[in-house]
C-alpha cells in the first residue's frame, strides 16, 4: 500500500481550521511547526513576565496592550506565530488577531522542541517584519537574548533585564536572577 502524499505547505487559513487538539500549530513560510503543551516549568517564567509586564503597563494605562498565547498573528498567508507573550500598540487593540501587526515586545520563552525556531526561525521573521524587541528567554541557562530588527547577534543578558514600551516612557527592569529562582525542577 502506497503511503498517501504529505503536504509541505500550509495557509493561514487551512491552520486556523484545524481542530482543537491541545497542539499548537504555527505557520512560517508556510511551513507547519506543531508544538506540545509547554512544560510547567516554561509556564511559569511567562506567568511571572506576565505579572511584571501587566504591572509595568498598567502604570501607563497599557495593561490592555499586553497578550499572552494562544494569539494568532499573522503578517501574510504563510505566516502564523503565537509568541508566549507580546505588546503592540493601543490602536492595534481590538477582538480580531488580523489587527495585531505592529508588534513592539515579542517574547518566546525556550522549550526543549522550541529552541532552534525561536532563536533562529522566528528570530528571523520577527525581524524581518520589524518586531521592535525580542525576546529570547532560556530558562535552563538563565538569560534573555535581546534582539533589534537590524542586530547581527544579541544582547545577552544575565543580570538585569530593561524594556520601555515608548521611547519617552520610564524603564521596566526585571531582576533575573529572581525571575528564575525557584522554578520547577
Amino acid at each position: 500500500m502506497a503511503m498517501p502524499e504529505l503536504k509541505q505547505r500550509y495557509t493561514v487559513a487551512e491552520v486556523l481550521a484545524f481542530p482543537e487538539d491541545g497542539n499548537r500549530y504555527e505557520l512560517i513560510g508556510g511551513e507547519l511547526h506543531v508544538s506540545p503543551a509547554p512544560m510547567p516549568r516554561h509556564q511559569a517564567v511567562i506567568g511571572r513576565l506576565y505579572g511584571l509586564l501587566w504591572t509595568y503597563l498598567g502604570g501607563l494605562n497599557l495593561a490592555h496592550t499586553l497578550f499572552g498565547s494562544p494569539a494568532d498573528i499573522s503578517w501574510d498567508d504563510e505566516t502564523l506565530v503565537q509568541p508566549d507573550l507580546l505588546v503592540v500598540p493601543p490602536e492595534e487593540v481590538t477582538n480580531s488577531w488580523t489587527t495585531y501587526r505592529t508588534l513592539l515586545l515579542a517574547v518566546e520563552v525556550l522549550s526543549p522542541w522550541s529552541r532552534r525556531r525561536d532563536r533562529i526561525e522566528k528570530r528571523r521573521l520577527y525581524q524581518e517584519r520589524d518586531v521592535r524587541t525580542y525576546w529570547v528567554v532560556d530558562h535552563e541557562s538563565a538569560l534573555v537574548e535581546v534582539w533589534q530588527p537590524s542586530d547581527v547577534r544579541p544582547l545577552i543578558v544575565t543580570e538585569s533585564l530593561t524594556w520601555r514600551v515608548t521611547p519617552g516612557a520610564p524603564e521596566l527592569e526585571i531582576d533575573l536572577p529572581a525571575l528564575f529562582h525557584g522554578l520547577p525542577g
